[in-house]
């Protein structure tokens, strides 16, 4: 666990995790196993935000919490948004990515908004 790293209640992190400095992990994020999370990455649980209602009144409690699943050694670059989401198994989040959509497991995801451009499975390691 990096320094100013922000996790609210409600979050699940798995075993053997890497969480880097200044990321932010909301309330309703489930992070599995040997999960990479860069530096800077932001987590959101509200797909529709909102300060106030439609006669003007300031919300407080009255909205709807979205969860994200981020499974089995995914890798979440530095500095990328992930909206409430479904992020497969040993997939790869580019840096600075905004990620919208389910992620599959092994694809790699990069772009704002973020696509797939790859699969980790076709690449081979430098080390």
């Amino acid at each position: 666990m990096g320094p100013f790293v922000e996790i609210q209640t409600g979050v699940t992190i798995g075993r053997l995790c890497k969480i880097q400095s200044h990321s932010f992990i909301c309330e309703g994020v489930d992070i599995g196993h040997e999960v990479f999370v860069g530096h800077g990455v932001m987590f959101t649980n509200d797909l529709l935000p909102r300060a106030t209602d439609e006669s003007g009144r300031r919300i407080t409690d009255d909205w709807v919490m979205s969860r994200t699943s981020v499974e089995f050694r995914a890798s979440i670059g530095s500095r990328a948004v992930i909206l409430p989401v479904r992020i497969g198994a040993s997939s790869l989040i580019g840096a600075g990515s905004v990620v919208t959509k389910d992620v599959p497991p092994y694809a790699i995801v990069a772009g704002n908004p973020g696509r797939v451009i790859g699969d980790v499975r076709d690449k081979r390691d430098p080390r």
